[in-house]
């Protein structure tokens, strides 16, 4: 029987967290501001600014120096139009609301597990060797779907030892794995937030809980 395959990137997709423990699929409500000027679609990940509210994040080989808090799951909103409660997939560029707040739903759990596509540059799907477990990757920023709702972000197949890259390869998954030249790759891995690092003395990147100059 032949495995499944992986047509493209779709975002960061929680699965479980560090320890083997159960994701029971909570998340955290974080407001988005009214008119915000980019699309966040489902799986992105996203940061907070000064004003407390949660925007995306666009890093590559780093996040934003306050670190991330999560990945968007979606949001809710009342609409302008309707004036009825709406729940997305994504938040849609410059959307703003009279009353009430967008509120998204962020999984910000810092111990979370990730699952995600792998490529070799923006969509094209490549893979890891079983040996890139334990190394660092950068994150590929790709367009979301706005049919979907969906993110497109991946990670770049290059697994490095550089301590300020934001992904850390925990597993890959066996489900989707392929033979090039008799060798093994996986075009999906399971992977996690880094731990902040030290920058010229000061402690920049990781998860924001665990930073301690985070918003």
């Amino acid at each position: 029987m032949a495995f499944p395959t992986v047509s493209a990137p779709y975002g960061l997709k929680p699965v479980n967290l560090i320890g083997g423990q159960v994701f029971a699929g909570a998340t955290r409500q974080m407001r988005i501001a009214s008119g915000y000027n980019t699309g966040i679609f489902f799986g992105d990940v996203v940061s907070r600014t000064t004003d407390g509210t949660i925007i995306k994040d666009v890093g590559t080989t780093a996040v934003a120096a306050t670190g991330v808090v999560g990945v968007f799951l979606g949001c809710s909103f009342i609409n302008t139009v309707t004036n009825q409660l709406t729940f997305s997939q994504s938040f849609p560029a410059n959307t703003t609301v009279t009353s009430g707040f967008i509120s998204a739903f962020v999984a910000d759990d810092p111990d979370q597990l990730f699952q995600v596509a792998v490529v070799s540059g923006t969509t094209v799907i490549a893979g890891l060797q079983y040996t890139d477990i334990g190394l660092n990757s950068a994150l590929v920023q790709n367009a979301g779907v706005t049919a979907t709702g969906n993110s497109r972000v991946a990670i770049l197949q290059a697994a490095t030892t550089t301590s300020t890259l934001p992904m850390r390869i925990v597993d890959v998954v066996p489900d989707t794995s392929y033979v090039s030249s008799g060798t093994t790759f996986f075009a999906e891995a399971i992977v996690k937030f880094n731990a902040p690092v030290i920058v010229s003395s000061v402690v920049t990147g990781g998860h924001s809980y665990n930073n301690s100059v985070g918003l």
